[in-house]
């Protein structure tokens, strides 16, 4: 299944009225990876997805998949599944009924379709509940559903616009943890759209980072993360964020720069060349959060170990890495 499934997008535009969706985007999606799209509410993520899934059309621009170009093809002849957030299961239906429902639809004889319907079910771990309603199930349960149906369609990709979301955490992680064996076991190419950056991180071979329509960079996500291409990214990927400090503050660089490091790479040290006073200290068990300021009130966050002893008010000192500041320009915001 995974030798096809190439995605093009081409000079993508598409505006609602006077806002403007998605400006000029070029992305290739090789056949076979899982991309994720993240970025800010409104940046342009889940557009993208209806764009390729057929559900709206682009104002301007391409879309090919495995050389084709599909702008112009209705969904349902586009070799596409798509899983949304809210599952959109027919409530009246069981489990079951939910399942075959695609595959009657495409009238796929009724012992076949019924012998991959309960192969769809074991492989996602939901054989037990065929006999349910989707009310009479969990959140996690009614995802697998949802995946389960996809998985029916045997399409050449995948697309999957925040399944996760309304997954309380434990779930989101085992259910992660799902998708990527799923993905592994079937190699399809699929496009994963998530405001989570954890998700982005974990889940993607490699991740496209959106604001405002525009596509910011497209990479590995530890490329991305280690080597944002503007201050955007840096801000965007990464929780708590980058510190971003003008130039000629307390992290030294010239004017002109905007100079940039994360988090952990600030360590509590008494020969450290930064001297800061603790305003919070957020003890979140396995790591603590400081929140710092300095003599001139530049603001610093640091991740420190979980038993660090810093208490608010206390001074401390603080020694950045070299080798993982980061410079930008203070004008364009582009990494240099």
């Amino acid at each position: 299944m995974g030798e096809h499934g190439a995605i093009r997008l081409e000079s993508l535009t598409r505006s609602y009225g006077r806002v403007v969706a998605l400006d000029d985007v070029d992305l290739e999606v090789r056949a076979g990876e899982m991309m994720t799209l993240v970025g800010p509410s409104g940046s342009g993520k889940s557009t993208i997805l209806r764009l390729i899934a057929g559900l709206d059309r682009p104002d301007g621009g391409r879309i090919l998949v495995d050389g084709q170009d599909v702008s112009q093809v209705p969904p349902h002849r586009r070799a596409v599944a798509m899983v949304f957030q809210d599952f959109a299961l027919y409530p009246h239906l069981t489990v079951l009924g939910n399942l075959l429902f695609g595959l009657r639809v495409r009238r796929v004889r009724r012992d076949e379709a019924d012998r991959r319907a309960r192969s769809a079910a074991e492989r996602l771990g939901i054989g037990d509940l065929l006999d349910r309603y989707p009310d009479q199930t969990s959140g996690g349960q009614r995802q697998r559903i949802a995946l389960a149906r996809a998985l029916l369609r045997e399409p050449t990709v995948y697309l999957l616009d925040e399944p996760l979301a309304s997954l309380d955490a434990p779930l989101r992680f085992a259910t992660r943890a799902d998708l990527l064996a799923l993905h592994r076991d079937l190699g399809t190419t699929t496009v994963h759209v998530t405001h989570d950056q954890a998700e982005a991180m974990t889940l993607g071979d490699r991740v496209a980072v959106l604001d405002r329509g525009r596509i910011r960079q497209v990479g590995p996500p530890q490329q991305v993360y280690d080597e944002p291409a503007d201050m955007f990214v840096a801000g965007f990927l990464g929780s708590p964020p980058m510190n971003l400090v003008p130039g000629g503050a307390v992290l030294g660089g010239s004017r002109g720069l905007i100079l940039g490091i994360r988090p952990e790479d600030l360590t509590l040290d008494v020969d450290g060349s930064i001297e800061v006073t603790v305003d919070v200290v957020e003890a979140l068990g396995s790591e603590s959060i400081l929140l710092t300021r300095g003599a001139d009130g530049t603001r610093l966050t640091v991740r420190a170990g979980p038993r660090c002893g810093a208490r608010p008010g206390e001074t401390v000192r603080l020694r950045p890495n070299p080798d993982r500041v980061h410079h930008f320009d203070a004008e364009t915001g582009r990494r240099r």
